[in-house]
């Protein structure tokens, strides 16, 4: 609507109307009608019974109206209408093209305002009249209606109507712009507007895209921003017009709303928001991330949040399965940072935006776009957009709908990011010893040990997960058995007795990508643990070992009454003998009697409820007879 082009069809110039125009020839002065008072008028009588509520400007001589009006006689008879003609009248006023009268009565007019005036002849057509219209000394009644008023020393008038707090950049010449506009005359008229079309109006500024006015009146806009911009016609149609619905010499009135800016050479920009104490690490190309985020046009209009879905968005960082944007601006973050990303589209979607909101040149959607339960409630503050009543993160569901069904083309998006973690498949377990017991440590965990530990197991951003303080009891493993997670048994070893370590695991040697009840996806996980006490373990496959040489006649200490059998009670009472007498020891972290119990089974080979001399055999033998099996 606004290209600086030659319209495709234009209105013809209006012929200067005889009617009002000076005649050149001298004209004397007639004795006019007579005034209210008996005598004959000595000046245009005006009356204003029609006065605008605003009136930013009143008609001074030298300035170009438009206007409309009636001309009558006394008795009502019309003689010209600027109506019927359908053709405003478009003059300058005071500089002798309009008979004296009109030129009197026209000034301090406002636009939409309406007047009566009354022209004696000799501020009219005098004693001569015009041939074959206004008879002589004839007296004239005009009803005029101001349409538009500007000056040739004019230039563009912008009024901020709406400013937010903060604004991110200007707009500049050479900038490319997103806007919605209303379109009007100076009395009101709509002849536009970018509502209408259901989408913003894209162009450069300042670069010969648009009017003249309307590229001086978008400088230094923010997004966000409302300005109603008053454009000259001749930074605007001027005396063409623009086809049907800019009449030639109009003033324009713009109300506009800046949604967004950016330029072509623009890169991500980044606004750190709050940074977590003590970052040691910071998250680079190929590093597996979990973050939430909000994201919403320049100004302001929300399109997607993770908070809404209860979920964060996991994906790797650096590698293209998010938009180029993101991949940058993810990268140099800290655990627990929170940054504001802003996006150009062409880092983003683009000239065409996208429909379906999701999916780019990778297979993995940059925004699930879905909506939950809760969302967060925008509110401004002093660093631009801010989300309350976030909700906590959980491995809930990922996708009902979206905020937004489309991001426009050549839209900026901006996105307000929490890192909540991050990790490389190189990773290993990070170990950070916090205190030892001040007693000298002369043996620490190791494989096959027994332990005895209390922990607290949270997420990087600190919601607590677990604790073993619940239970009121400290948690039992056997290191190495498979009995937790491999990050925490790696973590666990080489401990002394009271010792306090920090540990974060990666998911990888966590719960990896699907998590467990209560513990996201891929989520890093922060231990903090206390080793309560160790006791060796025993080796694989065992439930008892000797601390010496086991008896000679192992059988015969065994049956206590000599009756050449062993039932599980004799079983048992010699078993917990060697152990109370420090000969052996069963294995820890098991309940003794079910222990017992195993070993019974064992070496009772044929299920008959007794062991035999012949079926009691020591693991190590059956071990040494295996191996001569197989060999």
């Amino acid at each position: 609507m606004f290209t600086a082009g030659p319209p495709s069809h234009s209105l013809l110039r209006l012929p200067l109307l005889q009617l009002l125009l000076l005649v050149v020839q001298a004209v004397g002065r007639g004795l006019g009608r007579a005034s209210p008072a008996g005598g004959p008028l000595e000046d245009v009588v005006i009356e204003r019974y029609h006065i605008p509520r605003a009136c930013p400007r009143e008609v001074q001589m030298g300035d170009f109206v438009r206007y409309h009006y009636n001309g009558t006689f006394e008795d009502g008879k019309k003689f010209d209408s600027s109506y019927d003609r359908n053709t405003l009248v478009a003059i300058v006023v005071g500089v002798g093209r309009l008979i004296t009268g009109m030129d009197r009565g026209l000034m301090g007019m406002c636009v939409n305002e309406r007047r009566r005036l009354i022209v004696p002849p000799h501020l009219g057509y005098g004693s001569i009249g015009l041939a074959g219209l206004i008879p002589p000394d004839a007296t004239l009644y005009f009803d005029v209606v101001l349409l538009d008023v500007w000056n040739k020393e004019d230039t563009v008038q912008v009024s901020t109507l709406l400013r937010l707090p903060h604004c991110p950049r200007m707009v500049q010449d050479g900038d490319f712009v997103r806007y919605h506009y209303n379109g009007t005359l100076l009395d009101g008229t709509s002849f536009d507007t970018s509502y209408g079309r259901g989408g913003t109006y894209d162009t450069y500024v300042g670069s010969g895209w648009l009017i003249k006015g309307m590229d001086q009146g978008l400088l230094g806009m923010c997004p966000g921003e409302r300005r109603k911009i008053i454009i000259p016609p001749f930074l605007a149609y001027g005396e063409k017009g623009y086809g049907t619905v800019i009449p030639p010499q109009a003033s324009l009135v713009f109300h506009v709303l800046l949604i967004d800016v950016h330029n072509p050479k623009d890169t991500v920009q980044l606004e750190t928001l709050e940074l977590p104490p003590g970052c040691v690490r910071r998250a680079g190309a190929g590093d597996f991330m979990r973050y939430h985020y909000n994201g919403s046009l320049m100004d302001g209009t929300l399109f997607d949040s993770s908070y809404s879905r209860n979920h964060t968005y996991n994906t790797y960082i650096g590698q293209g399965y998010i938009i180029p944007g993101m991949d940058q601006g993810l990268q140099g973050a800290c655990m627990g940072e929170r940054r504001r990303i802003t996006i150009p589209p062409h880092l983003a979607y683009g000239e065409n935006g996208t429909d379906s909101i999701g999916f780019l040149q990778g297979s993995a959607p940059l925004l699930p776009f879905c909506s939950g339960e809760a969302q967060p409630t925008p509110e401004f503050g002093e660093g631009g957009w801010l989300w309350k009543n976030r909700t906590s993160i959980s491995s809930g569901p990922s996708c009902a709908g979206s905020l937004r069904d489309k991001i426009p083309g050549s839209a900026v998006l901006i996105f307000n990011v929490h890192v909540i973690d991050f990790h490389n498949p190189a990773d290993v377990v990070e170990i950070r010893t916090l205190s030892r017991p001040s007693e000298t440590c002369n043996e620490t965990t190791k494989l096959g040990d027994f332990v005895r530990y209390h922990y607290n197991c949270s997420l990087l951003d600190g919601t607590q997960l677990f604790t073993s303080h619940d239970y009121g009891a400290p948690q039992e493993a056997t290191l190495g058995a498979n009995k937790v997670i491999e990050g925490l048994d790696m973590g666990l070893q080489g401990m002394c007795v009271g010792e306090r370590r920090q540990l974060i695991v990666p998911p990888h040697l966590a719960h990896g990508e699907s998590g467990a009840r209560g513990v996201p996806g891929s989520a890093v996980l922060l231990f903090e643990v206390e080793l309560v006490s160790r006791e060796d373990g025993l080796p694989t496959g065992y439930l008892f070992v000797w601390h010496e040489d086991p008896p000679a006649n192992l059988f015969e200490d065994m049956d206590l009454n000599k009756d050449g059998e062993v039932p599980p009670e004799e079983f048992s009472t010699f078993i917990k003998a060697q152990v109370s007498e420090g000969k052996g020891r069963l294995m820890p972290g098991q309940d003794p009697e079910k222990t017992i119990g195993d070993m019974f089974q064992n070496q009772d080979r044929n299920q008959d409820g007794k062991i035999t001399v012949e079926e009691l055999k020591l693991k190590s033998d059956e071990d040494e007879e295996r191996v001569h099996e197989e060999l």
